[in-house]
């Protein structure tokens, strides 16, 4: 296991991917030498896999399709300048994965935090997904890869213990964040049906913590009091695990739909809240929602009042699909998950240790 408070490189990354799938059957269909596209390069799960494919002897081309290129990007990596919120996007992506010859399409361009700009995360994430899918509809690649989440599904009091894969996604109503994503994946399923020769994978990912990642949930734990409404069990997934899962998905034999990728064990959040070295304090629900909307409204707070009820109630996804179908579990506990992001946020806070990048 990584040390506490550790840095992961990518090189550790690929050691974790290494140890984590049982034996799995590759895809006889993949071409020796593999051109793999990705959107969202320059987000933690973009920039981690850009480095493990560009050590991996299998793969000739990677194809950065970004804004921005990541720092991991090597010699086997070429970069196209695309913004995906331009209405020529489709065609400009169609054209590159022509030109490319690509055959795995990983799509990430997608936000880790909330933000008020919501009519361009809209234009990012939505309608973005869909300028992904029309060109992947032209493109015709064998495999798209779209990461989610498995926040998805939405915190409610009606959730059962586990949700599967056929569970709807539900968000949160008035939750653009959510529902954008939610938007994106069923383009994704459009295209599954438009075009049964390519195979769309979808991996839910539980929300990723880690000493690397950035997300809401990490800008959260941060806070030296975090508040609380109940104290519902939560699923993490520690950073190493999600690149280990997200490298594996572009190679199995047979793979298509949805896969809930989640962490090993849950916690309840005031336990995650300790061992991460912060100190919970419950508040009643219309304190907490009257102060997560003031503060989201002046900027000081890391996500709107929506979250609020994850804070309240039960979204726990269940992996089995993933460990029968793709061989993936996790070898990381949710506890351990915490305590490597604790570590290295009190790094951090003694200033020994350089904040996390954030992509976008």
């Amino acid at each position: 296991m990584l040390g506490r408070g550790a840095r992961p490189s990518v090189g550790a990354v690929r050691k974790g991917s290494e140890a984590r799938g049982r034996a799995r059957a590759i895809d006889k269909r993949l071409p020796e030498r593999r051109s793999i596209a990705i959107t969202g390069a320059a987000s933690f799960l973009g920039r981690n896999l850009v480095g493990l494919l560009e050590e991996d002897a299998s793969v000739g081309r990677i194809v950065v399709l970004d804004v921005t290129t990541p720092r991991t990007a090597g010699k086997k990596t070429r970069s196209y300048r695309i913004d995906l919120t331009d209405p020529s996007a489709a065609v400009r992506v169609a054209e590159t994965l022509h030109a490319e010859k690509v055959d795995t399409v990983v799509h990430l361009a997608f936000l880790a935090l909330p933000t008020a700009a919501e009519g361009w995360a809209h234009e990012l994430e939505s309608v973005g997904t869909m300028h992904v899918a029309n060109a992947c509809r032209d493109a015709r690649p064998r495999r798209v890869v779209l990461g989610s989440s498995t926040l998805l599904y939405g915190p409610h009091p009606s959730n059962p213990n586990f949700l599967g894969e056929e569970r709807p996604l539900r968000g949160m109503p008035g939750c653009r964040f959510l529902a954008d994503k939610i938007e994106a994946e069923r383009e994704m399923q459009d295209l599954a049906r438009d075009r049964p020769e390519t195979s769309v994978v979808t991996l839910r990912f539980a929300p990723i913590l880690g000493p690397t990642v950035t997300s809401w949930i990490t800008r959260w734990l941060t806070r030296r009091l975090v508040m609380l409404g109940y104290d519902p069990l939560v699923q993490l997934l520690h950073e190493v695990d999600a690149v280990s899962a997200l490298r594996m998905a572009l190679d199995v034999e047979g793979a298509s739909g949805a896969y809930n990728v989640v962490g090993d064990g849950v916690l309840p959040i005031s336990t995650v809240a300790m061992l991460a070295g912060r100190r919970p304090v419950p508040l009643p629900r219309q304190i907490l929602r009257a102060g997560t909307s003031a503060l989201w409204t002046v900027g000081l707070n890391e996500a709107p009042v929506f979250f609020v009820d994850y804070l309240r109630y039960l979204c726990v996804a269940d992996g089995e699909k993933a460990a029968r179908d793709l061989g993936w579990r996790a070898a990381y506990t949710a506890r351990e998950a915490v305590l490597d992001f604790g570590g290295a946020l009190r790094l951090r806070e003694a200033r020994l240790l350089g904040e996390p990048q954030v992509a976008r």
